[in-house]
C-alpha cells in the first residue's frame, strides 16, 4: 500500500514550477487575478447560484463524467459543460492550457500524472474544504495521497478504474472450467487460457493484453507483483525492481501464453486504443480488465482479484482524480459540484447503480453492491490495491518507447535475456 513515508520521500526528491509560477491554491489568484479567494469563504457546500462551470476529462472516463455531469445538471442551478478529450491527446492540451492560463473550471486527471500536475501548481488548494467532510476517513487514500504536496490537497477520486481478473463464463464452461471459480494463481490464470484457447473456436483467444501500450500494462501486470508481496519501485519512486524473481515469472509466464498462441493476435502491436474490444464481445476467455467496463459487457461474466504467483490478489487503484484548476474564477461553485460528486448521492445513486466501484469506503455495501456479488467483490479488493507513483511515471513507463516497454517486450515477444539491464534503464529514468 501507498505509505506516507513513500510520499515524503517523493515529495523531498523534486519539486516543479509550473506554467511560470506555482500557485497557491484557493487562497491564490485564481485566471490570473490579483484579487484572492479566501478558502474560509468558501461555504462548505459551495455555491449553487446559476454559474456555468466548464469540466475536462478524458475519453476513457466518458461515460462516468457523463452519468455524474447529467445528473447534478439535472439537480442543481449551476450547469456543468463537459469536454472529453481523446486520451492521447489529453496531456498536450492541459499542457497548453496551463501555459496560456486558459485551464476550465475543473479538470481530471489519470493519477499517475496528478502529483506532477499538483506540483507544477495546476490544481487550486482544498484541503479546508476536503478536511470539512466528515467522511473523508472513507475516501480513497491512494488518490488523496496522490494530491498531496506540502501537505496541501488539491483533488479528490473522479472515477476510480480497478483492474482486475475478468473471465467469460460461457467459455469457461465450454472448456471444461469451473465457470464460478476464479484462477487463484498466475499458473491458474495461464492454464484457463490455454484451456479455452483449445477449444479451437473461430475468433476465439485464451487472453489478450495491449503488449505495445506501457500503461495497460503496469495497470495489468504490477498487481500480480503487488500480489506475490513484492514491490514494483523503492518507496520514493526513483529506482525500479521490476527484475526480481516475481517480475520475472509475471514476464516467463506471457511469453509462454504468446509462444503457445493462447493470446489474440494482434497484442503485440496493440498500442490502447482497443485492448479490451476482443473481451468485450465475447471473444476472449479471460484476461486483466478495467472495472469500469463491468456494466458494458453483455455476457456473464466472473470477477475477482489479479493473482499473485503462488496466491493473494491486487489491484491497481487507477482511474482519474479531479480539482479545481488554478485559472478558475468560480472556486465556490467548483466546489459544490465537488462535494455532491462525493455525496451518497452521486456516489451510490450515480456511479454504483451503474456498476462501478464507489470512492468512499464507508458506501462499498450498498443497494447496488448488494445486488451484484461483482460489485462486491471490486469494492473489496479496491482496499487492496496500490496507486504507484513516481515523479518520472510518465517518461518510464506510459511513454511510447518508454524502458518499461523495451523491458516487456524484450522478455515476452524477444529471445534475449536482458530484464535485468533494462530495469537498470527504467531505474535511469525514474531517478532524473
Amino acid at each position: 500500500m501507498f505509505t506516507t513515508r513513500r510520499r515524503a520521500a517523493l515529495r523531498a526528491a523534486t519539486a516543479f514550477v509550473a506554467a511560470g509560477a506555482l500557485i497557491g491554491g484557493l487562497t491564490a489568484c485564481a485566471g490570473g487575478s490579483d484579487t484572492p479567494t479566501p478558502a474560509e469563504s468558501i461555504p462548505a457546500d459551495g455555491v449553487d447560484d446559476g454559474s456555468t462551470l466548464t469540466l475536462w476529462t478524458r475519453a476513457p472516463m466518458e461515460r462516468q463524467a457523463n452519468l455524474l455531469v447529467d445528473a447534478y445538471n439535472a439537480s442543481h442551478e449551476n450547469q456543468v459543460e463537459l469536454t472529453v478529450v481523446p486520451n492521447d491527446d489529453y496531456v498536450a492540451k492541459v499542457g497548453a492550457a496551463a501555459g496560456s492560463d486558459g485551464l476550465p473550471d475543473l479538470f481530471a486527471a489519470d493519477i499517475v500524472y496528478v502529483p506532477n500536475w499538483v506540483e507544477q501548481g495546476l490544481f487550486q488548494d482544498i484541503t479546508s474544504q476536503i478536511d470539512g467532510l466528515d467522511y473523508k476517513d472513507s475516501i480513497n487514500a491512494g488518490h488523496l495521497s496522490a494530491g498531496t504536496y506540502e501537505g496541501q490537497e488539491h483533488i479528490l477520486p473522479f472515477v476510480l478504474d480497478l483492474s482486475m481478473l475478468f473471465w467469460n463464463k460461457e467459455l469457461f464452461a465450454e472448456a471444461g472450467l469451473d465457470p464460478e471459480a476464479a484462477p487463484a494463481t498466475l499458473a491458474e490464470f495461464a492454464d484457463a487460457a490455454k484451456a479455452v484457447q483449445a477449444l479451437n473456436k473461430p475468433d476465439t483467444y485464451g487472453t489478450a493484453a495491449g503488449l505495445n501500450c506501457g500503461g495497460c500494462l503496469v495497470f495489468t501486470w504490477f498487481p500480480s507483483i503487488w500480489a506475490s508481496g513484492d514491490q514494483v519501485m523503492n518507496e520514493a519512486g526513483t529506482e525500479s525492481l521490476l527484475a526480481s524473481d516475481t517480475a520475472k515469472e509475471v514476464y516467463s509466464t506471457w511469453k509462454d501464453l504468446v509462444d503457445e498462441g493462447a493470446v489474440l493476435p494482434g497484442s503485440a502491436e496493440e498500442t490502447g486504443p482497443t485492448w479490451t474490444a476482443a473481451f468485450s464481445e465475447g471473444k476472449v476467455g479471460v484476461m486483466p480488465f478495467p472495472a469500469t467496463l463491468l456494466s458494458s459487457l453483455e455476457f456473464d461474466a466472473g470477477v475477482a482479484g489479479l493473482p499473485g504467483v503462488d496466491a493473494g490478489a491486487s489491484t491497481f487503484v487507477g482511474g482519474d482524480g479531479i480539482g479545481i484548476s488554478k485559472d478558475s474564477e468560480l472556486s465556490p461553485q467548483a466546489w459544490n459540484f465537488l462535494q455532491w460528486m462525493m455525496s451518497e448521492e452521486a456516489q451510490v445513486g450515480v456511479l454504483a447503480k451503474d456498476d462501478n466501484a464507489v470512492s468512499r469506503s464507508d458506501l462499498a455495501d450498498n443497494e447496488y453492491a448488494a445486488q451484484d456479488p461483482r460489485l462486491v467483490t471490486i469494492n473489496e479488493v479496491a482496499g487492496m490495491g496500490d496507486t504507484p507513483v513516481a515523479l518520472q511515471f510518465q517518461q518510464a513507463f506510459n511513454a511510447p518507447g518508454s524502458p518499461w516497454m523495451t523491458l516487456v517486450r524484450n522478455a515476452v515477444l524477444g529471445s534475449d535475456d536482458s530484464v535485468d539491464a533494462d530495469n537498470d534503464e527504467i531505474t535511469a529514468v525514474l531517478s532524473q
